[in-house]
């Protein structure tokens, strides 16, 4: 089975350029998040780490049929 896939993988012209294009996708994902994080303000990031335990800001539907 990976003798047919390594076969097929092989004669596809410019197939090795397309781990490149993900990684450098993946990495400037991760990046552009980081940044975002870090430059979020501490009053911010205080509000979203009370949003599980503040339950009045969720609305819950009931299932009345």
């Amino acid at each position: 089975m990976l003798k047919f896939i390594k076969h097929n993988m092989d004669t596809i012209i410019g197939i090795e350029i397309f781990p490149l294009i993900s990684f450098i996708i993946f990495f400037v994902f991760f990046i552009v998040l980081f940044v975002w994080v870090y430059k979020m303000k501490n009053s911010e990031v205080n509000a979203l780490a009370a949003m599980p335990l503040d339950e009045d800001t969720y609305v819950t539907k009931s299932n009345n049929g």
